[in-house]
């Protein structure tokens, strides 16, 4: 992107789709995935958010159920994917194609996959 705010196919700026990609975890970063048809800017946040935050919510959801060990282990997580999620949204908006370890590797080749 390099400086230069380019408009989506939704209409908005590449920045902001992309941050509200993060904004509700896996839930905009799906409907933007669904939406957006141009952009690989947004699409590519849009797949990480989705992968990043689902894989978060069920794994927490899982060490939620385990006594103390697993709770500490849901809470540690929690504040990870807190972290997760404003460094994606400030990278997002910043207009850089900012990759989280393993995730960003996935969510890349999987858009490869639906030629995106």
């Amino acid at each position: 992107m390099e400086g230069e705010i380019r408009k989506t196919s939704l209409g908005m700026d590449e920045n902001v789709e992309g941050l509200l990609a993060y904004l509700l975890w896996w839930l905009t970063g799906l409907v933007l995935l669904l939406l957006e048809k141009e952009s690989y800017f947004v699409c590519f946040h849009a797949m990480q958010s989705t992968v990043t935050f689902l894989f978060f919510t069920v794994a927490i959801k899982v060490f939620e159920f385990i006594p103390i060990i697993g709770w500490l282990i849901a809470y540690l997580l929690s504040l990870v994917a807190i972290i997760a999620w404003i460094v994606g949204m400030v990278k997002a908006y910043q207009g850089e194609l900012y990759k989280f370890p393993i995730f960003g590797d996935l969510a890349e080749q999987w858009l490869e996959r639906i030629n995106l």
